[in-house]
């Protein structure tokens, strides 16, 4: 299938990554730090294992956020995600994967938003290319969200 683009229309959202302790309370720890900052969870993707979890984040100011853990020594990873509005959930996610498969670009992984204010349903995901998702999804007609867009 051609490449085809798109001009963006916002900055991609970024989704943080956080190694923290399997051990009770730590990604609670780290909420409450995020929130004393002002910064509010918007996506959650918690895997767990026998020592470690990593708890990947979608959040309300990545720009606070980066400075948060820098400023504590919070060793993170950033990736960027495509964010797609789902107007009929179990459709759309179907139509969503089929397109996806259509232009040949791998889905890595994906995981449900926390309720926008608006009421619309968001799934975040970890795209091959999301440069090239965003736009083969804007071409078939569904809405993505930007960072802009996801700002509370």
């Amino acid at each position: 299938m051609p490449h085809i683009e798109i001009k963006p229309e916002g900055t991609p959202p970024i989704q943080f990554s956080v190694m923290l302790k399997n051990r009770a309370g730590a990604l609670s720890s780290l909420v409450r730090l995020l929130r004393s900052a002002k910064v509010e969870v918007i996506g959650l993707s918690v895997q767990d294992s026998r020592d470690a979890t990593v708890a990947r984040l979608v959040l309300s100011d990545p720009d606070t956020a980066t400075q948060v853990f820098l400023e504590k020594g919070i060793p993170h990873t950033t990736s960027e995600l495509v964010v797609v509005a789902l107007r009929e959930a179990g459709l759309d996610l179907a139509r969503v994967l089929d397109i996806l498969r259509s232009a040949e670009t791998n889905l890595d992984f994906a995981y449900s938003l926390m309720s926008h204010p608006k009421g619309v349903s968001l799934m975040a995901m970890h795209l091959e290319d999301s440069h090239f998702g965003a736009s083969v999804l804007t071409k078939a007609g569904f809405r993505i969200f930007y960072e802009e867009d996801l700002i509370r």
